[in-house]
């Protein structure tokens, strides 16, 4: 049987972190990305990654909301050192747009936006309108959600200094 009573002598003296080897810790580094480009640009190439999208269409069919996922990502890259919890907050929207059209895309029918969102919003009606939609535009041959989404990002034009001639 464990005993659920804290040892108070079972932590850190005073002080200590002051005496450890500076650097240790990934929140002592500069963050990775530094501007909301280059962080946006990072989340976007972490969300088309064939595992990754994968998981994620799973997670938003399995009810996991855009708003957890968002928040989910954005807090591992800060953890990671890849931002500062600022950049986190500014690339927040942008996480959000990205996992929310990575749903639609993938056909999600009953994809949760919000976390607290337990009822059939207004706002989900007009998506899965939208999504009807925009089934009623099918090609002959049907594709798999992530099949579609790897298609229009080879569609997406290059951009930036090293696309080459643009």
């Amino acid at each position: 049987m464990t005993s659920n009573i804290r040892n108070p002598f079972d932590a850190p003296v005073a002080g200590q972190s002051l005496t450890d080897k500076p650097g240790n810790n990934r929140w002592e580094h500069p963050p990775q990305y530094v501007t909301v480009e280059e962080g946006s640009e990072a989340v976007w190439d972490l969300l088309h990654e064939p595992d990754k999208l994968e998981q994620t269409l799973l997670l938003l069919h399995s009810g996991v909301s855009v708003e957890a996922l968002t928040k989910g990502i954005l807090f591992s890259g800060f953890v990671e050192g890849k931002w500062t919890p600022d950049l986190a907050f500014l690339l927040a929207e942008i996480t959000f747009n990205q996992i929310l059209a990575i749903g639609m895309k993938g056909k999600i029918k009953k994809m949760r936006i919000l976390i607290g969102d337990h009822t059939n919003t207004t706002f989900k009606k007009n998506l899965a309108d939208f999504s009807v939609a925009k089934d009623r535009e099918k090609s002959p041959k049907e594709k798999t959600a992530i099949e579609n989404i790897q298609e229009d990002v080879k569609e997406l034009p290059k951009m930036g200094l090293m696309a080459g001639g643009q």
